[in-house]
């Protein structure tokens, strides 16, 4: 009798040890939030999102405000929707202006609130026109290495025919 209650708690303490694991996986891959906060909903416009994904992190001021709750393509506008959960314990200006933001050099990007001045703040159901899109990194090297190439065609005039 003693060996069967010893395998129980052995086998209890194993699944335990498992879940946590799981719960730790979950959460450290964004894909599991417990936040219990009451949350309303605003809507931005993006033209390139980047690697911005669901569950990521919204950022003022270095705290987390909230969570990208969603992101569909609007094939009107040929933009990226993005839906976010802000808490309500956090008001923003209806003049605050997003930027997709990136953690370090080659980091995790997330969505930065930046406060605007007006006097009403956003509610339930509105959308932000001032987003500033992802900066992709390709898009730099490839403008660098142009403007390199640009600057390696001019020549100053009259130093090509000299011998």
């Amino acid at each position: 009798m003693q060996r069967s209650n010893n395998d129980i708690w052995v086998g209890l303490f194993v699944l335990i040890g498992g879940a946590a694991l799981l719960f730790l996986a979950l959460q450290s891959a964004n894909l599991l939030s417990l936040n219990f906060q009451k949350t309303y909903n605003v809507t931005a416009r993006f033209d390139n999102i980047g690697g911005l994904k669901p569950q990521t992190a919204v950022k003022s001021a270095g705290v987390v405000v909230g969570r990208v709750e969603s992101i569909a393509f609007d094939d009107k506008s040929f933009q990226a929707s993005v839906t976010l959960a802000l808490q309500n314990r956090y008001s923003f200006p209806k003049d605050s202006s997003l930027k997709i933001l990136t953690s370090g050099l080659l980091g995790e990007q997330y969505i930065g609130i930046e406060a605007g001045a007006e006097e009403k703040n956003l509610k339930a159901g509105d959308t932000i026109t001032a987003t500033q899109s992802a900066v992709v990194l390709e898009n730099l090297i490839s403008q660098f290495l142009y403007s390199k190439a640009a600057e390696g065609n001019t020549s100053t005039p009259g130093t090509a025919n000299k011998k």
